[in-house]
């Protein structure tokens, strides 16, 4: 069945806006009748049918509703360095959503290279990511924040912070730090890695140092598997 978005959904009735409407009813083809799935990005899934096939304005007669679908018992918050290869981060963003992630807030570090992002273009991407995945609750994508700025704020829950420098101290593995059900924040250094100063910094602000295997990971491949080991610690069965 396909799935839309539908940020301001109120009442027994939708009208799509019109990128929506006109995919529905030009390129897919849909009729009057038809079933479909909204999300609204605050966490519901609704069922509809399709009452005014309108290219510029379909309207969607609701039928059921899904609070809190698929609520998780667990939030993730990971911190990662912008990549100078933009289409390497908007892989991040797409992937992370997909498994299942609550809050994304790109890190400038010392040696992060590229240091803005197009937000407006990450969250057409959350978007995607959303309907792709069957996420009904939009991950909060923040604005760039500096490492100091970050480190600043006392976050609740479980805090790690991955780095690659094996003579900074000792390094434990995700799940022998993530807590089934805790809040927990990973950060995620640039392709040069942290810097000692910040490994440090981190390490006093409670951020427990973690490795992620063996091999030396791509910042983008490390955050995803930071990601999905998360995920299977507070899912396996």
């Amino acid at each position: 069945m396909q799935i839309f978005h539908a940020p301001r959904i109120c009442g027994d009735t939708y009208a799509l806006d019109e990128t929506e409407s006109r995919h529905i009813i030009k390129a897919l083809r849909m009729v009057a009748g038809d079933a479909v799935r909204l999300i609204d990005g605050r966490g519901n899934l609704y069922e509809g049918i399709i009452s005014s096939p309108d290219p510029r304005r379909c309207i969607i007669q609701i039928t059921a509703t899904h609070e809190s679908f698929e609520k998780t018992g667990y939030r993730l918050h990971i911190a990662i360095s912008p990549l100078k290869n933009v289409e390497r981060f908007e892989w991040f963003i797409e992937k992370s959503v997909e498994i299942g992630i609550a809050e994304i807030t790109p890190l400038i570090c010392r040696r992060t290279e590229k240091q803005t992002v197009n937000t407006a273009r990450l969250e057409r991407i959350v978007i995607s990511a959303m309907k792709q995945s069957l996420k009904a609750l939009a991950p909060t994508l923040n604005t760039p924040e500096s490492f100091d700025s970050f480190m600043a704020v006392n976050r609740e829950g479980v805090k790690m912070i991955a780095h690659c420098n094996e003579h900074v101290g000792s390094r434990l593995s995700i799940p022998q730090v993530c807590q089934r059900g805790a809040d927990t924040t990973v950060l995620i250094g640039p392709e040069g890695d942290f810097t000692e100063d910040e490994i440090t910094a981190a390490t006093l602000h409670g951020c427990i140092p973690v490795h992620l295997g063996r091999s030396r990971l791509r910042t983008e491949t490390a955050g995803i598997a930071a990601c999905h080991s998360v995920y299977v610690i507070n899912t396996a069965p």
